[in-house]
């Protein structure tokens, strides 16, 4: 394993495209820590961002790891850039001659896409607890470790993510292509959502029933690893209360989401290595 990781790192060290790619992201990462800095004070409208508990312990994990998921492109560009390259500067074919085998290059890649996923959670997890213990109205331990299952599921999501962009950067060789393909895949995605709800419309709980057969389509199933937080605010819901309104979505992490990704990712690595064993190179 560490000896395909440091095959992996090598490239990517010798890759000025990948690094600078690389360190735009965990730079954008780094500026969640800027959200604190909005504040505007217009006589007696005062509006500070840090106030209205986004950086509240357990709130901060739910909120950290949904934006910050929002950013995993630039590191499926490092992805992709990094197998098209393979075929630009025949590198595979070298690895291949020099006894590397293609189920070892495929597992290279699958734990270069590993250690992006890990390294961004952990980039996470320090930022989000440095803003909480600052910020944050609540200190306690148990408060500060509750709601950490959104990590494993940033963690999760980015891998399976990134397994898909390794599939198609496999499939089309070329990065602009699969960045592409990419795209055309999430419109796919959700024309296929507004067409199950016109089909569904009028009928008892549309939505659960667009939900359910979702639910099981790659992205999708990414998507509700960690759903959107903002209504999950307490300012938030306070206001709705008072406004008559209540919610009852759940913003938890569900098992089933998690295996749906989980076996959509075993599918996309399983496929780069199919076609990557059946192609003649």
């Amino acid at each position: 394993m560490f000896r395909l990781l440091t095959i992996e790192f090598y490239k990517l060290k010798h890759n000025t495209a990948s690094k600078v790619l690389s360190i735009i992201y965990f730079t954008l990462l780094t500026s969640i820590a800027l959200i604190a800095a909005i504040k505007f004070d217009l006589g007696p409208i005062k509006f500070h961002l840090a106030e209205m508990g986004i950086f509240n312990f357990p709130y901060i994990w739910h909120f950290n790891t949904y934006v910050a998921a929002i950013l995993k492109f630039f590191l499926l560009l490092v992805i992709v850039s990094m197998m098209a390259n393979e075929y630009s500067f025949k590198t595979l074919k070298q690895n291949l001659i020099d006894g590397l085998s293609k189920k070892e290059f495929i597992l290279s890649k699958f734990y270069a896409v590993i250690a992006f996923a890990l390294i961004s959670t952990i980039f996470v997890f320090v930022v989000s607890l440095i803003l909480g213990l600052s910020y944050s109205d609540y200190n306690e331990l148990s408060i500060i470790t509750s709601g950490l299952e959104y990590l494993l599921a940033f963690f999760i999501k980015l891998v399976g993510f990134f397994s898909f962009g390794l599939f198609l950067g496999i499939l089309v060789k070329r990065s602009a292509f699969a960045v592409g393909a990419m795209l055309v895949w999430l419109i796919g995605e959700n024309m296929l959502k507004g067409y199950l709800y016109w089909q569904f419309k009028g009928t008892e709980q549309t939505g659960d029933k667009v939900d359910s057969i979702m639910q099981f389509l790659p992205l999708e199933a990414m998507s509700n690893l960690i759903k959107e937080p903002f209504s999950n605010l307490n300012a938030v819901r306070s206001a709705a209360n008072t406004m008559g309104e209540t919610f009852t979505k759940s913003y938890a992490v569900e098992f089933s989401n998690i295996a749906i990704v989980a076996v959509w990712t075993f599918i996309f690595i399983y496929l780069s290595y199919a076609l990557l064993k059946k192609r003649d190179l």
